[in-house]
């Protein structure tokens, strides 16, 4: 699983930063990392950035863009949970959405995605921020927008975190995950038996699909977009009217 820091349930102070600003309270104790700082580092992030300098966006980063472009996100706040050096909400900026809030757990990340959103010159619309909206979810704004790509797959709480994501989304919400067969099962295994093995803490997991779409939809968000990848699946969702 490749990015995905967003895990875990930190003390209550999170510490934020805006690319413009560069404003970086004390990090020390903020949030509680389990272990993704042992497998999501600066080397890795550097390796993302550069791979999206030169490549773009992924198929299925592409097909999350696409999905909220068509449902219209002009002028829209964007609210990415896990998005690592930030090149959904790079894209989102670009394609008319209005400002964009990033959360992680750990740091890594902030240093090339402050280069990159420099570059793109939209570092002024940007905020980052270390916190848990699982266990924090009032120190949250909510958003039009919520994404999570590749983030509920190293959340050990599904419910936790899906439940607090959409309930900060006014609109729409898209998120990514694995599928749940037996082939996904297997190479989660032997990923958590790997970093077992080598003494990390970090684990995947493949969540039941219904079962979290029925989690999102005790908040009033209804499946609007599927895309049944063979590695990554992606569910779109939009609030029900009341």
């Amino acid at each position: 699983m490749r990015r995905a820091t967003y895990r875990g349930a930190p003390p209550p102070n999170g510490s934020e930063t805006a690319t413009a600003r560069v404003h970086t309270p004390g990090m020390a104790g903020c949030c509680d990392p389990r272990g993704c700082d042992g497998v999501f580092g600066n080397r890795f992030a550097r390796r993302v950035a550069s791979r999206y300098r030169k490549r773009g966006l992924g198929g299925t980063e592409q097909r999350i863009v696409d999905f909220l472009v068509a449902r219209d996100i002009m002028g829209a706040s964007v609210l990415e949970i896990g998005g690592g050096v930030g090149e959904l909400h790079l894209e989102l900026l670009r394609r008319g959405a209005a400002r964009a809030t990033n959360l992680e757990l750990v740091a890594a990340y902030d240093a090339a995605a402050n280069e990159l959103s420099s570059e793109a010159g939209v570092g002024d619309r940007i905020t980052r921020r270390i916190l848990d909206i699982a266990a924090t979810p009032g120190q949250v704004e909510p958003a039009d927008v919520v994404v999570m790509h590749r983030v509920v797959c190293c959340y050990p709480d599904f419910e936790r975190l899906l439940g607090a994501a959409a309930d900060h989304a006014r609109r729409l919400l898209v998120f990514s995950h694995p599928p749940r067969n037996a082939a996904s099962r297997l190479v989660l295994a032997a990923q958590n038996t790997a970093f077992r093995v080598s003494g990390k803490t970090f684990r995947t997991f493949a969540h039941p699909p219904g079962q979290m779409l029925a989690v999102l939809g005790a908040y009033g968000l209804s499946p609007v977009y599927a895309h049944q990848g063979l590695v990554w699946r992606v569910a779109g969702l939009e609030r029900t009217s009341a």
